[in-house]
């Protein structure tokens, strides 16, 4: 047994990447995570604390938060799945259930990014290391900006 923890403990110092766990390896969309500013007017102001007072669009892991025109809460939509683009990124969300209520059965207008027809895809290009844009979407037809802290 003694000899088997030495083999092992040698090996691990000859060789140190060959017993080590690999490392983690994030989401595709990893680079994106945080808050933006911008798409519906252009971007101002994304080195500010005010930027993340009031951003246009929040992307996490699991979902991406887009500001309304019409309404003062985030739209929430969960992502399925996340393609890397070969500039950028693709999002498909769940699609969602209306909401029903005494009034209407029906999403609001503005429930997706105006993309292409198709509330649930959104295809994110790069534009520079804290810019992107939202290719093919009435909505966001401005460019947008990371939120930022200065030095």
């Amino acid at each position: 047994m003694r000899r088997r923890a030495l083999l092992v403990t040698m090996a691990t110092l000859a060789c140190p990447t060959i017993l080590r766990a690999q490392g983690r390896q994030g989401p595709p969309h990893e680079w994106v995570f945080g808050a933006w500013t911008g798409g519906l007017f252009p971007p101002n102001d994304a080195d500010t604390p005010n930027c993340f007072g009031s951003p246009t669009v929040v992307f996490t892991k699991d979902i991406v938060m887009r500001a309304s025109l019409l309404d003062t809460p985030y739209r929430q939509r969960v992502i399925e799945t996340v393609a890397l683009q070969p500039n950028g990124l693709e999002f498909r969300f769940l699609p969602a259930a209306p909401q029903g209520s005494a009034f209407s059965s029906r999403l609001p207008p503005d429930f997706g990014f105006g993309c292409g027809g198709n509330p649930d895809v959104l295809r994110v290009e790069r534009r520079g290391p804290d810019e992107i844009a939202f290719t093919d979407c009435s909505d966001f037809p401005s460019l947008l900006r990371r939120c930022t802290r200065r030095g």
